[in-house]
């Protein structure tokens, strides 16, 4: 582990905001492709799939960066329940980047269609073409696609939070990797 620090390293910054615009991407082209029934669909699904295995790969070099970097430590004034709600949120945060994309990849799977990522490019199935295993992960991706998005909010009003009303830098300091101080 590094030294202590005020700020997010520049590299876990970027990883943030590179996924964060990735998922929330990835939740409406969701949320679009389970209220269309045109061709729309096949295109949305086309964008999914990929950017979902992209979002898998991603949040494993993120998690390994979070344990190689030194994160700031949130104000020594916090409330004690609202420190634990942050550690609590993000690895619920983490937990979801890593389940989503597993739980859709194995859904596809037991359907028995090609996890395809492109024309020439194919995942192997991770699961057994299984009727039943396909009703229960497409459930399960569509309400856990609810909490991630929920999580989500509760993430960038708490964000919010730090930025508007305590004005503690939190925020900032993965804005810009501004010090707080």
């Amino acid at each position: 582990m590094n030294q202590p620090t005020s700020h997010f390293a520049p590299l876990a910054r970027l990883l943030h905001w590179l996924m964060a615009v990735m998922v929330i991407a990835m939740l409406f082209i969701g949320a679009g492709m389970v209220a269309s029934v045109s061709e729309r669909h096949e295109w949305l699904l086309h964008l999914h799939k990929p950017l979902g295995i992209a979002i898998l790969l991603l949040v494993i070099v993120r998690i390994a960066v979070r344990l190689s970097t030194t994160q700031p430590p949130l104000p020594a004034d916090l409330p004690a329940w609202q420190a634990l709600a942050a550690k609590l949120s993000h690895y619920l945060l983490y937990a979801m980047m890593l389940a989503m994309p597993l739980i859709g990849w194995a859904m596809i799977s037991a359907a028995g269609d090609p996890v395809m990522l492109s024309s020439s490019i194919r995942l192997p199935s991770i699961l057994a073409a299984n009727a039943e295993t396909f009703a229960f992960l497409r459930k399960a991706h569509r309400y856990l696609a609810y909490l991630f998005f929920l999580t989500i909010l509760a993430h960038l009003a708490a964000a919010l939070f730090h930025g508007w009303i305590r004005r503690d830098e939190v925020l900032g300091s993965m804005l810009r990797g501004k010090p707080r101080g």
